[in-house]
């Protein structure tokens, strides 16, 4: 791994980080300003970033700072192997952005470890694995319930896993399984899910003609079914109890198969995407839910990504009488895990088949342990992302006095019809907060461009960019006032790429939006921008040398993940050996 000179060479014993040569703390706080799914794409009417009216950033890009002074630039990875994932071709995501923004070092993620678990098999000889097929094996037992979103996205999930599980278990014995299925239509096509459901259907019903009662039980759209975050709704969640625990015929809609339900719901709405269908429940010809879960049963929520999983894995851990969100109705009693463990700090869920990277050592605690203050704040949406994730997947602080958090309620309608969502309020908070507890790091996230890019409405994503726009251009020059040194940057791309693309001729795939194009509404594998500005910065200079790699062949330059050396230079301390180089180095003419 290359170096950068003065700014990586070692963090002395225990916490103590030496004061970096070169590196002058500024007066005011390193706020570190992340631009969630705002990637670098091409310069086309399909990227909204680019036809959004941007001036502030606009100047910014082109090395105008408000206050005159110089802006650093250059271009970070935030995909694949350059934040932990298995492959160059991986999407990034919001959580592995954050880990790797909060670890500078790249760990291998959730998608990763998983995938080797279940390439060795390994996952089906864990202690956890046998505690969930034991009471299932056998005539007249337990049902084995494997729920979690459906689609090879490999953001939260991935078919192959369930694929996998439900033919291991069948050779364990398993006699009855019921799958739980959430469509996506985010991290893959809108309106994919009867691409994935279809194929499916044909190899459960080959299993059921080979003598295993296996069926697919109940479902629903991962926006509005089971997989809510941070607590923004727990009606999401209960949506999703209703539909897989109580398979309550009277109050949700019924079919006889998913692929059924699924269509009824684009007949119905022909703007109706899959990450919206609401939660139905599948029955037999007499009209019984084919799939509740009893007492005695077992259950896998199967997602690896731990932001989405976290709640339903509480509604199913929390006893009777300790549970406030919502009325379950009927606790059953069963054998509950996950894919892994999404809360270390809660220890939720407390089984797990995959052990989550172990991530030391973050930003968030050198900070703190080294006397400084650190502020956090973004909206519902993200705010666990610049917490939790940041933080190497901990939830509580490092230091109660050092540390303040602070979380702006999200809309509860979608973002479509709010793109502006709680930027300015966060903007607001901020400001006081800079002023009110004087932090030396900051750490910001405006989730505009990623939360509005998953809509697939160009509008709304470029509106959404023009909100934070105006936000940037009220914050960036009170932090410069206040001697501050700002990065503005991004976790991974998204609204720079609102239409799926021909694979052959590059061009939009015609396609039912208002521009006529087919929306694109996943990440895409876009670098992001980096932007560094402020105090002292005259005597910086872009580190060219530095690479988020020097052993994987694809790796051409920095990546997302130099950002944590970076934070720490400019507070001005040497960064532990370990950590990859900074992107600023002192000038060689200061």
């Amino acid at each position: 791994m290359a170096e950068a000179a003065g700014s990586s060479s070692g963090s002395g014993s225990g916490w103590k980080l030496k004061p970096a040569a070169g590196f002058t703390k500024p007066s005011g706080p390193v706020a570190l300003l992340i631009l969630d799914g705002v990637g670098l794409g091409a310069k086309e009417e399909y990227n909204a970033f680019h036809i959004a009216r941007t001036p502030f950033l606009d100047a910014l890009m082109a090395g105008k700072a408000p206050d005159g002074s110089r802006v650093l630039s250059g271009r970070l990875d935030a995909s694949g192997k350059s934040v932990g994932l298995p492959d160059m071709g991986d999407m990034g995501n919001s959580e592995v952005g954050h880990n790797a923004m909060g670890a500078g070092r790249i760990f291998d993620q959730g998608a990763k470890l998983v995938n080797n678990a279940f390439a060795d098999s390994s996952y089906a000889e864990s202690d956890v694995w046998k505690w969930l097929v034991e009471p299932c094996v056998g005539d007249g037992t337990a049902t084995l319930h494997l729920m979690g979103l459906y689609s090879d996205g490999n953001v939260h999930a991935h078919v192959n896993h369930v694929t996998q599980m439900v033919e291991g278990a069948i050779e364990k014995g398993v006699k009855r399984i019921r799958l739980h299925i959430l469509a996506d239509g985010r991290d893959v096509g809108e309106k994919s899910a009867l691409d994935y459901i279809g194929p499916l259907e044909k190899r459960l019903d080959t299993l059921r003609k080979a003598g295993t009662d296996v069926a697919v039980a109940s479902g629903g759209g991962r926006m509005v079914v089971t997989m809510d975050r941070y607590e923004a709704d727990w009606a999401i969640v209960q949506r999703g109890w209703t539909a897989h625990v109580l398979a309550d015929t009277e109050k949700l809609a019924t079919f006889t198969s998913a692929s059924q339900a699924v269509q009824h719901f684009y007949d119905a709405d022909p703007k109706m995407t899959d990450q919206y269908l609401p939660p139905f429940v599948i029955v037999d010809e007499d009209g019984k839910a084919k799939g509740p879960i009893e007492d005695g049963d077992s259950v896998l929520f199967w997602n690896f990504r731990g932001d989405r999983a976290i709640e339903i894995s509480v509604a199913f851990e929390t006893p009777s009488g300790e549970f406030p969100h919502f009325d379950r109705v009927r606790v059953p009693d069963v054998r509950y895990a996950g894919m892994m463990q999404y809360d270390g700090d809660r220890g939720l869920p407390k089984r797990f088949l995959v052990s989550p990277p172990s991530i030391d050592r973050t930003v968030g605690e050198y900070t703190v342990k080294n006397g400084l203050k650190r502020f956090s704040i973004s909206e519902t949406q993200k705010y666990g992302h610049v917490t939790y994730f940041f933080n190497g997947n901990r939830s509580s602080k490092f230091d109660e006095e050092k540390e303040l958090y602070m979380c702006i309620p999200s809309y509860l309608e979608r973002e479509d019809t709010r793109p502006w969502m709680k930027c300015a309020e966060v903007t607001d908070a901020a400001l006081k907060g800079i002023e009110s507890f004087a932090p030396d790091l900051m750490v910001l996230n405006y989730p505009n461009g990623d939360m509005c890019g998953h809509t697939g409405s160009t509008t709304a994503a470029r509106m959404g960019m023009e909100a934070v726009d105006l936000c940037l251009a009220r914050l960036v020059p009170k932090l410069l006032e206040a001697g501050a040194v700002v990065i503005i940057t991004a976790d991974h791309g998204n609204c720079e790429g609102m239409a799926t693309l021909d694979k052959k001729t590059g061009k939009p795939v015609p396609g039912g939006q208002p521009e006529g194009w087919k929306p694109l509404t996943s990440h895409t594998m876009e670098q992001v921008p980096v932007l560094v500005l402020g105090q002292g910065v005259d005597k910086l200079e872009m580190n060219e040398d530095a690479r988020w790699s020097a052993d994987v062949p694809e790796c051409k330059g920095p990546g997302i993940a130099n950002l944590g050396g970076t934070v720490l230079n400019l507070l001005g301390f040497e960064a532990p050996a370990d950590f990859l180089p900074s992107l600023v180095k002192p000038a060689a003419s200061s």
